[in-house]
């Protein structure tokens, strides 16, 4: 009984015991608002804080990078345990060089914005992706409408699950994370 209990002390003060089973993701948080410079909600910082259900396997080193040059997204990349997230970010709108501020002005009726769709739902749909010496191109039928650079389903083939695209221009659409 001594035995016991002696060997259940030492595993409870063993730093494996101490060690966290799952990643902090507040401290997921704080790292992405300092890598960004901006608070969550700010302009240029992440949309909304990470989501606390998600139970990532404890990293004790995560590194950091903007998913594309728009600084749309922060990507956090675990190595071991390998694992990655990606943060959305608030983004600021600037007037390009040269251009007048944007003044927006109350209205007494203000008309509904309207989106406009590129792809609609049973169109024809070209998807391609691919790189310098490397392209593939595959046919299907949208299966929902979408706006330029908008995500949708595309039915390939009868027997399997659409695929996911995002729209270019009419009939013409890409795969995640592929640019044209």
């Amino acid at each position: 009984m001594l035995r016991t209990f002696a060997l259940l002390s030492i595993a409870l003060a063993s730093p494996l015991a101490a060690a966290p089973l799952f990643q902090d993701t507040v401290a997921i948080d704080r790292a992405v608002a300092a890598f960004a410079g901006h608070a969550i909600g700010d302009e240029g910082g992440a949309r909304t804080p990470v989501d606390t259900r998600l139970k990532l396997a404890s990293c004790p080193m995560v590194s950091m990078a903007w998913r594309s040059d728009a600084h749309d997204a922060v990507v956090v990349t675990c190595t071991g345990p390998q694992w990655r997230l990606f943060v959305p970010m608030r983004m600021a709108t600037v007037a390009p060089k040269g251009a007048a501020p944007l003044v927006i002005e109350p209205s007494t009726a203000a008309a509904p914005i309207r989106p406009v769709y590129v792809i609609k739902r049973g169109d024809p749909v070209t998807i391609s992706a691919g790189s310098p010496g490397f392209s593939i191109t595959r046919e299907g039928v949208a299966a929902g409408d979408a706006v330029a650079g908008g995500r949708f389903l595309v039915k390939v083939d009868q027997t399997r699950a659409p695929v996911q695209a995002v729209a270019i221009a009419s009939g013409r659409a890409t795969l995640p994370g592929w640019t044209e």
